[in-house]
């Protein structure tokens, strides 16, 4: 799957999205530390019951249900266990490696969207400023969801494979 111009469209894509990124830092007083504390202290629960996003075991579960795919099939295209996956499903607050999110993300043939959500869920972001996340990025993008032409493209960087 990755030929010689899929892997010279790779490699741009990487050195394209890894540009260093600076921001600014601003230092706040002591004042301004306090009343922002003060500010947090109050509302604090009512942000977090506005913001909360449904749990990582929701989130997958919903994505194997939209698939309409068996947790078997899932786990097994993930290159996971039935152990590690009923630890999942068992566990509503259990939180996975980020590979093992990402495994089950390309085992549903998810979009970019779908799996920074799944990501997201789980605590994790896919970064622009790391090369083995812009080599999945990337996958995502161009509807690459084998593992093996994955762990081919991360090895063209000399990466560890995903699996």
């Amino acid at each position: 799957m990755f030929n010689q111009g899929l892997l010279v469209e790779l490699q741009s894509y990487v050195d394209t999205h890894l540009q260093p990124i600076f921001h600014e830092l601003k230092l706040y007083s002591a004042e301004e530390r306090i009343i922002s504390e003060e500010i947090q202290n109050v509302d604090l629960e009512e942000f977090i019951k506005i913001k909360r996003q449904p749990t990582f075991n929701q989130t997958l579960f919903r994505y194997i249900d939209k698939k309409g795919a068996s947790d078997a099939d899932i786990y097994k295209r993930a290159g996971m266990d039935r152990r590690h996956f009923s630890k999942i499903r068992s566990n509503p607050e259990y939180k996975p490696g980020k590979n093992t999110v990402i495994a089950l993300a390309l085992a549903l043939e998810l979009t970019k969207k779908e799996t920074d959500k799944l990501l997201s869920s789980a605590g994790y972001s896919l970064s622009d400023s790391d090369t083995f996340d812009l080599v999945i990025q990337f996958c995502l993008e161009k509807k690459i969801y084998n593992f093996y032409d994955i762990n081919q493209a991360l090895d063209y960087f000399s990466l560890n494979p995903l699996l």
